[in-house]
Parts: C-alpha cells; structure tokens; sequence
C-alpha cells in the first residue's frame, strides 16, 4: 500500500520561474488497485512520479509504502521495491547486455541475491525463460542476445517483465505504451493487466488516452495545476463515458480541458 500525505514540490522556488508542481497531494493505493491518472502536460503527472520513485525529494509531506516512512529514503534503495516504467523503451534496459544479464540484474536489484558479484544460477536461468515465455514473443529462446537488438515493443515487454520479476510495492506505469505501434501497445497492456492482477500490486498508471484512463484498472485520477482534482472509482467510475469525465473535469475545476493530445483520443 502506498500513501502520500500533503506532497507538495516546488521548482525555481522565490524566482520568476517558480513553478508549483504538487500542491498538497494526498492519496492512498490499496494493494490490488490500478489506478489511471489523466491531466494536461504541467498537471504534476510525471513529478508525481518522480517523488513516489525517489528522482528527487518532496519539499513538504509524507510518503509511506506499507506504512513505512520513505519520504528521505535514496531513490536506489526505493528500487527495491518500487518497479518503473517509461515512455521510451529505451530507459528500462541495458542495451550491450543480453537479456539474460539484463534480468540477473533486475533480480539482483529486487534483494534475492545478497552479492553484486553473484551470477544466476541454472534455477535463475530456467526461471528467467519460463517468464519470458509467458510474453510470447520468443525471447526465451534469445535469452543470450543483446538487448538492443530487440524492437521497441520487446523491449518494453522485457522491461515490465524485469520490473516485476520479483513483485514490487508498487508499479509506475508512465505512458509506458505511448512509443509502440498500436498492436504492439495493447499486446504489453494484456501483459500488464495480467501481471498487476496476478499478483495483486498496487499500479499507478499515467496515460493521455482517455478511453485507457476508463477502460484499464479500477480507479481514475484527473491531475491539474499539481493537484488531484478528480478520483472516480466504483459504481461512479462503471460505465463512464469520455464526454462525462470531461464533464466531472469541467465542473469540479471550472474549466475546460485544453490540452489537444487527450482531446484527440476522445474520438478513438
């Protein structure tokens, strides 16, 4: 379970430049919940993030993970238990090592092995292909290539895989489909579902599209001006429409959504 209390992070702060980027953001992820989170490009989304993960400190407030306080704990040691993903397939991997290098390490970062020098043993490697098997791609039988020959898509794949290999806390999803072709974004969305619900984590995902934000999970979070301004879950969130969540949005913060990139997945 994760809980923020008054998360507040200002950037440039007492400058022409100041930017309040979190404003006083207090949220509870049970474990089991996946939440979507949809706002404007300079709603908080992504400074969310990085202050759950450990990028940088909040200025004020608490974050607690399973009641324990990690407000100051180093983002390195978050990583233990806190998995990650990124909009650029790119980020989650070591592109000169091999896929099987590439999972002993995430293993090794998860705590299971106690030594930085330590190698997998043959019931690490048989466990590292019978994971990736369940992704259907292959990359069982690749286990001894190098990451950068893998498409986008794969390496996505292998990514949530490598950050989910031991169960985190907590997953950060951050438009971690957005660079994909269609296909290959809804074929690591089945993935990730299933992952997130086979064992149970707690899922915070940000997305511009707002189809996603109703149709994944069960909880939808609307960020603005660095503050959770909308949180539907439940019999509110059942049956939704886009043109009604703009409409929550509207009335709740007195304004219109503007931002072109959201607006254009209303019509997908």
């Amino acid at each position: 379970m994760l809980r923020l209390k008054n998360i507040r992070k200002v950037f440039n702060e007492g400058t022409v430049n100041e930017k309040v980027a979190l404003d006083g953001v207090t949220l509870t992820v049970e474990d089991g919940e996946f939440a979507t989170i949809v706002g404007s490009n300079g709603a908080g989304k992504s400074t969310l993030f990085n202050c759950i993960g450990g990028s940088f400190f909040a200025d004020e407030g608490s974050i607690y993970l399973d009641d324990r306080n990690i407000t100051y704990v180093p983002e390195h040691k978050r990583a233990v238990e806190i998995g990650r993903l990124f909009q650029d397939p790119m980020k989650g991997t070591a592109p000169h090592m091999t896929i099987e290098e590439n999972l002993s390490l995430a293993y090794l970062r998860a705590g299971q092995k106690k030594s930085i020098f330590s190698r997998p043993s043959n019931a690490d490697r048989e466990m590292f292909r019978e994971r990736l098997s369940l992704l259907h791609m292959g990359l069982e039988d690749r286990m001894k290539q190098p990451v950068g020959l893998l498409s986008g898509g794969q390496r996505q794949a292998l990514t949530l895989l490598m950050a989910t290999l031991v169960p985190p806390k907590i997953l950060l999803l951050d438009e971690h489909t957005a660079a994909l072709d269609p296909a290959t974004a809804d074929k690591v969305l089945e993935l990730t579902k299933k992952i997130v619900q086979e064992n149970n984590l707690a899922c915070l995902m940000i997305t511009h599209n707002m189809h996603s934000a109703l149709e994944l999970g069960n909880r939808t979070l609307m960020m603005d001006s660095g503050r959770i301004v909308l949180d539907i879950k439940g019999e509110e969130r059942d049956g939704l429409t886009v043109d009604g969540l703009l409409e929550k949005f509207s009335v709740g913060v007195g304004k219109e959504l503007d931002n072109d990139r959201i607006l254009f997945s209303k019509v997908e």
